[in-house]
């Protein structure tokens, strides 16, 4: 853990500068650091390293310079004081969660979250007696209505997964001020490249760092970042509960932060084509794409992101039997539950990423049986474009 230096750069130049100190080799590409402990000067530099009178690396679980580095670059993009780096998004996600409530604290999450999420609402956390209620999406003046007075966060993703809907973050940051709540937001979707959500008043976000971040599909990685008196919490749980990135992925991320810029814009362009494609496709239902004029929260998109991500919803006519050709007639697309990848994938939620919910629950956060997701890739749009108009054609 360590907070971020203020530096008056553009984020694209953070994603590329920002670095470990250089050792004596006074190497341009910082080195990976696969120890899982350090070495003191003396009796007294150990007592103080443990006291924490000073800041210094002690054992890999805590600290480590790959993982710093990748945590540094992450706050200045996003604008956060510190952060902490996971083995994984979910591991992020529960984390968070778990530093920050006690029994008997409630919670208010958006309709629509992912799979993993909702079980921990409605599986673990019921357990320690920390209870939930959802809000929907559509409708963030009911918010208020659900707070307690043992509420104490209210967390969200947007875009949200699968259905790319938006949340308006500068209405729910007002109502967290409000209540005295703390705003915490998932912000996998978007990256910190596409969308700043503590500009709009939240207090932490938190990334899956196997999605748009790695972007090739090869390392899992979670990361929280925000204020320095919540992750120092954070911290102090990760560290006795010991789910800390290791430094071998955390390099990995780093050196793909660099990338992440040039990345994301070839992602979007690409997806943005596509979900036009669609959208006059008469086999088609409905796209969702939060920088299609159609989406219903095209405008709160376009004030609070960069551009639309890397994610296509759409429906297809003939519900889940014509999904399921779709899905078999697919050639180039990867069928896999990923996103964010170099490789376009296909997925379809209901039967995947979503499938521990039930169908009612599915359908109150708007996931039907013949909804597609599409993370769009970095292949030549012409050759995506193809595969999924072959596709189409073999529906029906």
């Amino acid at each position: 853990m360590k907070e971020k230096t203020s530096l008056n750069r553009r984020v694209e130049t953070e994603a590329v500068r920002i670095q470990a100190e250089r050792t004596q080799f006074q190497e341009h590409s910082v080195p990976m650091y696969l120890t899982s402990s350090f070495v003191f000067e003396d009796a007294e530099d150990m007592r103080a390293s443990f006291a924490e009178e000073i800041d210094r690396n002690i054992y890999s679980r805590y600290s480590n310079p790959n993982s710093t580095e990748f945590i540094d670059k992450v706050c200045a993009m996003e604008g956060a004081e510190a952060g902490f780096a996971f083995a994984s998004g979910m591991a992020a996600v529960f984390s968070t969660f778990a530093a920050l409530l006690e029994g008997g604290d409630h919670v208010l999450a958006a309709q629509s979250i992912f799979g993993s999420t909702h079980s921990l609402f409605s599986q673990v956390f019921p357990k320690w007696d920390i209870h939930h209620d959802y809000f929907k999406i559509d409708e963030l003046e009911t918010i208020e209505s659900l707070v307690t007075p043992k509420t104490k966060m209210i967390y969200a993703e947007t875009p949200t997964n699968p259905g790319v809907d938006i949340l308006d973050l500068e209405k729910l940051g007002r109502i967290a001020k409000k209540h005295g709540l703390l705003l915490l937001i998932d912000n996998c979707f978007a990256s910190p490249y596409l969308q700043q959500p503590i500009r709009f008043g939240a207090d932490l976000v938190i990334h899956s760092g196997t999605k748009l971040m790695d972007g090739q599909g090869r390392v899992l990685a979670g990361v929280t970042v925000g204020r320095a008196d919540l992750i120092d919490r954070i911290y102090r749980f990760a560290r006795i509960t010991g789910p800390a990135l290791s430094p071998f992925n955390a390099w990995v991320l780093s050196k793909s932060m660099e990338t992440l810029a040039v990345r994301v814009d070839r992602h979007c362009e690409n997806a943005l084509q596509l979900a036009q494609f669609l959208e006059g496709h008469p086999k088609v239902e409905q796209v969702k794409y939060p920088f299609l004029k159609s989406h219903p929260q095209y405008e709160v998109a376009r004030k609070q992101m960069k551009a639309g991500g890397c994610v296509v919803a759409f429906t297809l006519k003939g519900g889940l039997e014509s999904g399921q050709r779709f899905f078999d007639a697919i050639r180039l697309l990867s069928l896999s539950a990923n996103l964010g990848d170099s490789r376009s994938i296909v997925t379809h939620p209901a039967s995947t990423t979503h499938s521990k919910l039930s169908k009612a629950e599915r359908e109150e956060a708007g996931i039907s049986e013949g909804m597609v997701r599409i993370s769009v890739g970095l292949e030549h749009i012409e050759d995506i474009l193809q595969d999924i108009a072959q596709a189409l054609d073999k529906v029906w």
